[in-house]
This record gives C-alpha cells, sequence and structure tokens, in this order.
C-alpha cells in the first residue's frame, strides 16, 4: 500500500510540474490565449502546423520546435502520416511534451510512399499507434477525424466502425476531446450540429470566406469566380459555434501556400500580411487559433511578429487595400459587409457585424419574430449610433456604417 501511495505522489508531483511548466511559459511570453470551446484546455492564438517538419533533419526540428515552445505556441496539428514528419516531431517534443495540446489527425496512413486518407478500422488503428509511438506519448488531446469534405463521406462515416473506433479511442482516454476537419461549409454545419464534434477544423481566411455554399477551394473555377461577400453558410457556421461554444481551429490561414501573401496569386488580387490574415480570423468568436504551415526558422519568426503586431499592422482598412477590396468584391447584400469585426470595439458598444448581418438577413428574407427577438437581445441597438464615423476608418470595404445603423433602427424599431 506504501508503494502505490507513494506512486500516486510521484504522478501527482510530475502533472503539478507540467501545469507550472506550461504556467510558467505562458507569464513569460506576450502571446494571447484562447479557449478550445468547450474542452477547458486554453490555446494560444497562433499554432504550428506539422508540414514543415517533413523538410527538416532531427537538429532543426529540435530548433523550430523549441522556438515555438518558447514563443508561447502550444498547440500543434499533425495530419501528415510520414514517418519522417512524425518522428521529427516527436523528437522535438520530447521533454517537453506537456508543453504542447496535439490536434492528431485520424484517418490517415502512409502507404506506397504517400499520405493517404483512409476509413478501414484496422488500418486507422495501425497509423494512430504509430503516432502516439512516435510522439512518445500514450494520449493525445484532440483526435481529429480527417478531411470530411462531402455530404456522402458525412453520410459514410455516420453510425460505422470507424466512427465508432473513434468514440472507443476517446473512452479509452487516448484521445481527450473530438474534432474533425473539413473546407466544405455545408459538411462542416451539419458536423457541428451533430453533438459530438468538439473542435472542427476549418479552412478560412479573406478569399475562402466568398466560396458559396459547399463549394470547396480546388473544385473547378472556384477560386476564379468569388462572388464578393461572406457566404451565408459560413455565418451561419461560424454562429453555431460561437453560440455552442464548439471550437475552431484555422487552417489555410493564408490560402493554402501562402496564396494571400503574394499579389500574383491572391484570389483577391492583392496580397495580405500574415498578421491581416491572422486579425481577419481571429475577429471571428469562435476562433481558437490559427494554424499556421511553417517550413523553416525564418517563416516562424515572420509569423510570431504577430505577438507585437501593432493595431496598424493588423488593420487592412488603409487606402490602397480599400479600394483594391472594393474593386474585387461585389457583395451580394446591400450593405456589403463580410461581418468580420475590423470595425469594432464602437464606441458606444454596438455590435456593428452582427447589426449588419441581421439586418441583411430582414432585408433579404423580410423581418420575422425570430429575427426581431435575435435584436433585441442584443446589449446595444443601432439607435445608439452617434455617427461618430470610428468605425468607417477601419472598416475594409468602405461600408457606409452610420447609414446601415440607421436602416437597422427603422427596420427593428430602436
Amino acid at each position: 500500500m506504501k508503494k502505490i501511495y507513494t506512486l500516486m505522489a510521484a504522478v501527482l508531483c510530475l502533472m503539478a510540474v507540467g501545469c507550472k511548466q506550461q504556467t510558467a511559459n505562458k507569464a513569460a511570453t506576450d502571446m494571447k490565449y484562447r479557449p478550445l470551446g468547450a474542452t477547458g484546455l486554453e490555446v494560444s492564438e497562433i499554432s504550428i502546423g506539422c508540414g514543415g517538419f517533413e523538410k527538416l533533419d532531427s537538429a532543426a526540428s529540435l530548433e523550430l520546435m523549441t522556438m515555438a515552445l518558447d514563443s508561447g505556441m502550444n498547440y500543434i496539428d499533425i495530419y501528415d502520416c510520414t514517418p519522417k514528419t512524425r518522428s521529427n516531431i516527436g523528437y522535438a517534443l520530447q521533454g517537453r511534451r506537456d508543453e504542447m495540446i496535439i490536434q492528431g489527425h485520424i484517418g490517415t496512413i502512409y502507404k506506397d510512399g504517400q499520405h493517404c486518407r483512409t476509413r478501414d478500422v484496422e488500418e486507422c488503428k495501425a497509423s494512430f499507434q504509430d503516432l502516439l509511438d512516435r510522439l512518445h506519448t500514450d494520449h493525445i488531446e484532440v483526435g481529429m477525424i480527417h478531411i470530411t469534405d462531402s455530404h456522402e463521406e458525412w453520410e459514410a462515416i455516420q453510425n460505422s466502425p470507424f466512427l465508432d473506433y473513434v468514440f472507443q479511442l476517446k473512452k479509452e482516454g487516448k484521445i481527450k476531446h473530438i474534432g474533425l476537419s473539413s473546407h466544405n461549409a455545408e459538411v462542416a454545419l451539419r458536423a457541428v450540429k451533430s453533438g459530438w464534434v468538439e473542435v472542427l477544423m476549418f479552412s478560412l481566411n479573406p478569399a475562402f470566406d466568398q466560396l458559396r455554399g459547399g463549394a470547396i477551394p480546388w473544385d473547378k473555377g472556384a477560386m476564379e469566380n468569388l462572388q464578393g461577400g461572406i457566404d451565408p453558410v459560413r455565418v451561419e457556421l461560424y454562429d453555431y459555434c460561437a453560440t455552442h461554444n464548439i471550437a475552431v481551429t484555422v487552417m489555410k490561414t493564408f490560402g493554402g501556400g501562402g496564396r494571400l501573401l503574394d499579389e500574383k496569386t491572391s484570389p483577391l488580387g492583392r496580397a495580405f500580411t500574415p498578421e491581416q490574415c491572422i486579425a481577419y480570423c481571429l475577429a471571428k468568436p469562435c476562433i481558437s487559433t490559427c494554424i499556421l504551415g511553417i517550413d523553416n526558422l525564418d517563416e516562424l519568426k515572420r509569423d510570431l511578429h504577430w505577438i507585437h503586431a501593432t493595431d496598424e499592422e493588423k488593420n487592412f482598412t488603409n487606402e490602397e487595400s480599400r479600394n483594391s477590396n472594393l474593386d474585387n468584391q461585389k457583395s451580394k447584400t446591400e450593405s456589403g459587409c463580410t461581418y468580420c469585426n475590423h470595425c469594432s470595439p464602437c464606441t458606444v458598444g454596438i455590435p456593428i457585424a452582427r447589426v449588419n448581418e441581421l439586418l441583411d438577413k430582414a432585408e433579404h428574407d423580410g423581418l420575422s419574430a425570430e429575427l426581431q427577438a435575435q435584436y433585441d437581445a442584443l446589449s446595444h441597438h443601432a439607435g445608439e449610433c452617434t455617427h461618430c464615423g470610428a468605425c468607417m476608418s477601419r472598416c475594409p470595404f468602405g461600408v457606409d456604417i452610420p447609414k446601415r445603423m440607421d436602416a437597422a433602427k427603422a427596420k427593428f424599431g430602436r
């Protein structure tokens, strides 16, 4: 019995050391943290993707991970199942595993020399155990169902042995929380409404928000025919996640391969900075962290500038960018508002983006009792607008916000 108590004390001591280490790291950095939905975990606003580790050796992997951890990053996505990637990350995390929250993917296998997706349970079991072994751990915090992009795929995993296996992993404590990754807003919305998805990994940035309905970035012509204004399905998705405390971890923050960072490849016809892309995503209340594809130390240093970036660096509302946005976006709504929240904070507390969203819905579909109730429940209303114009200086789309507040007051009565 004495041995048992001694062992329990040792375990509790190790847990306490881990907690103190995480607290010390947070205290030593200016990184900001956000709740990971209802999981009870707190994650850094920017986090690290795994793709670069396949290109590095073990020494360079350790150097990259050390800088990330020392800077306050505490979240990593591991979708890549190639042995080198997993082994490099495991090597780099040795001795500091407790400082990193791991989002690992279920349904990926390394086959015939390449990364593949699978729903075969036996293949998934072998690959997941390989992940744990190479990471030198017995669990991960988030078990992410790998890429579900079509309604057919979503239907196929319902009541399937694959999904049973995911639930089993959680029951056994090998994953603490269940997630799902998708690039399709319609499928993602179905997933978060299922009741069992705790973390959604979703592709989000200023360009992808203009994809319509179930379109995904690599659909033929999808990125060449952006229609302007945020897609209504995405608005519903983000609202649902925010109101139901479901975490969203962002992939493709820079447009996939950094397309948004280069004017020549940007679907919006202009280059964004990393700070602007990150700020765009984090403006949405459902977002927990932006996962960044980082290939080397220089890219990590570039992205870590976010920690100390000024409001001006995060803002893309200068005249050049505003004109570019207006030229490249033709909103389907009257307002042209994308509900990005860059207009905030309002000097009198009006939730401007939410008011614009409700007004757009009322103008498009008619004022319903439900919309009126949602508007009435707001802490401040459009009628309180003082026309100070502070919001106008920050709007990237040139929306006449005071005019919209007047319209909302007329529509909703206050």
